[in-house]
């Protein structure tokens, strides 16, 4: 166990990562166990692997399955946890759907599951475990948004709406808890390579080389480079007077206002 990271009582810190069962999520998840956390994995699915990958690293981990978007949900989630740990010091907001869709094209029940899941699962578990976090005076809560959350992105309109809206509401967290010892950040990665990325790429949205080809550094963003963004950002050791950021992780993509034949030339 990373000894940095341990309580003043001995015992490990506690973090929540939601969407855990594959990509992102699973790599945050492998992440925090490797740095001495014990996890509460979340997801819609019963995260097997996770738990198990997770458990061979040495941490203490349940798994509780359910829809972020879920009042009920959100409530027993945060039981188990008052239950098993009696506390939580990280939450990571991390669940989350895609949709390409022209928006002419996109259904009222596409547009509500989007931000139902996308948004409003975050404030609900950012509300109820940030007050365990507040009546304890500590605490850290990193929001997975996107650069589609600084920019726009053609045909995603519930998805840029949801993430845009989600960088908001970590702004706003982090004015409100600050000074109370929670802060509140968002990472917002760029294009990952992972399995919402092959589900997005095989309905005809795009290709690997429109990403690489449009990206500075010339690559996908791993599941890892999120992950280590997101240790950061929970560690109060390391981050812990960065409150209210939004993080693009993207290999320079929003830096980068050239046209491609400008930046291909450059390779």
């Amino acid at each position: 166990m990373d000894e940095s990271v341990k309580q003043g009582d001995g015992r490990p810190p506690v973090a929540v990562v939601t969407g855990v069962a594959q990509g992102i999520g699973r790599r945050v998840a492998e992440v925090l166990a490797g740095e001495g956390y014990a996890l509460v994995l979340a997801d819609l699915r019963r995260p097997d692997e996770t738990l198990a990958a997770v458990r061979d690293a040495g941490a203490e981990a349940i798994a509780v399955v359910g829809d972020v978007a879920s009042d009920a949900y959100v409530a027993e989630l945060t039981e188990r946890v008052r239950e098993r740990f009696g506390r939580v010091d990280v939450l990571v907001n991390n669940a989350g759907v895609s949709l390409l869709t022209p928006a002419e094209e996109t259904t009222a029940e596409q547009w509500r599951r989007v931000l139902e899941v996308n948004l409003t699962g975050p404030f609900l578990l950012s509300r109820a475990l940030g007050r365990l976090m507040l009546d304890a005076g500590g605490g850290s809560i990193v929001n997975i948004a996107s650069i589609a959350g600084l920019h726009a992105v053609a045909d995603r309109a519930a998805y840029n709406a949801s993430k845009h809206g989600l960088i908001g509401l970590t702004r706003t967290l982090a004015a409100e808890w600050g000074g109370r010892g929670v802060r509140v950040n968002a990472v917002c990665p760029g294009w990952v390579k992972t399995e919402m990325d092959a589900a997005d790429q095989a309905s005809g949205g795009y290709t690997d080389s429109d990403i690489v080809d449009r990206v500075p550094m010339a690559r996908f963003a791993a599941p890892d480079d999120i992950a280590q963004a997101v240790a950061f950002l929970a560690d109060p050791a390391r981050g812990g007077f960065v409150n209210g950021v939004a993080l693009p992780v993207d290999g320079g993509w929003t830096a980068d206002a050239s046209w491609n034949s400008v930046r291909l030339r450059k390779r």
